[in-house]
């Protein structure tokens, strides 16, 4: 035992895993400090493209940069508006949906019993807690609003990212011994960050918008809440489509009955199935993805360190970890592995072709 604590590379490891370990607790300890700045970067990476393109266009920078900000800003504020009022309509209303979810829980409960199915008293009520998953909404949008309403420190802070943006380079290059391959190098993790981020926000948009005006059209309590939760969990690959369908589909089984809850997850089912499988892979490729396993372990991960906005924020993060790994000699094994499963598109061998047979 002694000898291999002695063993350099295994000091190493331990040395490393430690650190890692103090980090996490580090950044779990300043989560309120840490959550407003990782938005701030989000933003900043999101309005880096319009600054850019509004200084090549001979726009002062200056002014471009005022322009950002106040289109950051008035989007917010209509965000928040929006949501701060929609929010306290859906609160209002929770206990209500609650109760209307529990009836339709005893309903099948009943049902299940006619044709045959023994349960005992109030079992499906203990294991099935539908209104749950709107006690959850309910907490996630609180969190989130809780941390836009820090719009000053925010707005603050994107400001002061892009402006650093335009010299980063200048700097990197006085730091680097290789000046051409490093400023190389950060180009291509920049502008690859840039596009899945780009992309991803607006396939997003896109999908939250398409559902809240479905749903306003079938009669669904709170469409502008669905739509926006939707957006949010739109960043989350396979397990957010499902998530953000729940809580709406649920709410229509309540408000409409069985047939305006088969018309949300039609809906549901189409936008998501149309944008996530049609449209966002022709933009993204394949390249610019994650393993599903990742995506779910770095959802319990964030989402303990950060709480709820970390989870809405880990894929994200993660992803741009990923570009980062793998656009590193020395660390692009890990960034493969972080990445979704390759086609293999080596010959069969004559092996396999009998094991198959």
């Amino acid at each position: 035992m002694s000898a291999d604590v002695q063993n350099p590379s295994v000091v190493r490891y331990m040395v490393g895993a430690a650190a890692f370990v103090v980090i996490v607790a580090g950044m779990k300890a300043a989560s309120s400090i840490l959550i407003p700045f990782l938005l701030a970067a989000f933003l900043a990476v999101i309005s880096a493209p319009s600054l850019f393109w509004m200084k090549r266009k001979g726009v002062p920078p200056g002014l471009a940069l005022l322009a950002v900000v106040l289109m950051i800003t008035g989007v917010v504020i209509v965000v928040l508006a929006g949501v701060t009022t929609s929010i306290a309509a859906f609160s209002q209303n929770l206990p209500g949906y609650q109760t209307g979810l529990q009836e339709k829980t005893h309903e099948l409960a009943l049902s299940l019993e006619r044709i045959g199915f023994d349960l005992p008293d109030n079992a499906l009520q203990r294991y099935f807690n539908p209104g749950l998953a709107m006690r959850m909404v309910q907490n996630l949008f609180t969190a989130l609003t809780g941390v836009l309403s820090n719009i000053f420190l925010i707005l603050l802070t994107v400001i002061f990212i892009l402006l650093e943006s335009s010299g980063f380079q200048t700097k990197l290059r006085a730091l680097s011994a290789d000046p051409d391959t490093s400023v190389e190098q950060f180009d291509v993790i920049a502008e690859n960050l840039k596009r899945y981020v780009a992309i991803k926000t607006t396939t997003s948009f896109v999908t939250g918008l398409l559902l809240m005006i479905w749903l306003a059209v079938i009669g669904v309590d709170c469409p502008l809440v669905w739509g926006l939760l939707a957006f949010l969990l739109d960043f989350v690959p396979s397990v957010g489509a499902i998530s953000a369908a729940i809580p709406p589909v649920l709410l229509a089984l309540v408000v409409g009955g069985p047939g305006m809850a088969g018309l949300a997850a039609l809906g549901f089912a189409v936008v998501n199935v149309g944008i996530g499988n049609g449209i966002e892979p022709k933009f993204l490729g394949e390249g610019l993805g994650l393993s599903t396993l990742v995506v779910f372990l770095s959802l319990l991960f964030w989402g303990w360190v950060l709480g709820p906005v970390g989870m809405l924020l880990a894929v994200p993060i993660t992803m741009a970890a990923k570009i980062v790994l793998e656009n590193n000699e020395s660390t692009r094994a890990v960034g493969i592995l972080l990445g979704p499963s390759i086609k293999s598109s080596e010959p069969v061998s004559e092996i396999e072709k009998d094991e198959e047979s």
